[in-house]
């Protein structure tokens, strides 16, 4: 059961960290290269696109370390510091992901998913930094597991895209209206459970 707990874990890991540094290739190929379906915010919300882009990554990355419990007992001012930095991130990406779910005019049931998402991934965020500050240490850390199941949307959505793709033979517009809600609503699920148990 260790072992397999293990490998669960390191695939984990190992899938945010890909997601992570796979979002940054626009830095090599150039926006419209990189981002081929979303021209359209490119070209309309060009700055709210890159913020979000370039801040959700960030949360993806430092939210893994803020669970890792030597870290936080060995260093707690550096889990402090890297959790005011993942909740700096979560609401730059958040306020630009949801700029960019109001600006999807043309895909009304995606940006509502999406925009959904985004609210409550600030809303969570704030309620697991509120009750870090009050001291509610253990509630803190409850709230912050929801945050993270809402910030690994972005590797949910990459892991069901394809059988949108493949099976569907659908196009990203098209997909959309489904992943703007499946990347998040299963992990709050899951989390739930987990908290739970």
């Amino acid at each position: 059961m260790r072992y397999t707990t293990k490998i669960g874990f390191s695939l984990f890991w190992l899938a945010a960290l890909a997601v992570s540094l796979v979002s940054y290739r626009f830095l090599a190929l150039g926006l419209e290269a990189a981002f081929p379906s979303m021209l359209g915010h490119i070209t309309d919300r060009n700055l709210v696109f890159l913020l979000h882009i370039f801040a959700s990554p960030v949360a993806l990355v430092l939210g893994l370390f803020q669970f890792l419990p030597r870290l936080r007992s060995a260093r707690p001012a550096l889990h402090r510091w890297s959790g005011r930095i993942y909740g700096l991130a979560v609401l730059t990406g958040g306020i630009a992901g949801l700029a960019l779910a109001l600006g999807s005019f043309e895909r009304p049931i995606a940006a509502a998913g999406f925009g959904a998402l985004a609210i409550l991934w600030l809303g969570v965020t704030a309620q697991a930094v509120r009750l870090a500050m009050a001291g509610r240490i253990a509630a803190h850390r409850r709230w912050m597991i929801r945050s993270y199941a809402l910030t690994f949307a972005a590797v949910t959505l990459r892991l069901v895209l394809p059988f949108f793709f493949i099976l569907g033979g659908m196009d990203y517009a098209e997909t959309s209206n489904y992943v703007g809600w499946l990347c998040w609503i299963p992990n709050l699920i899951i989390a739930e459970l987990y908290l739970r148990r």
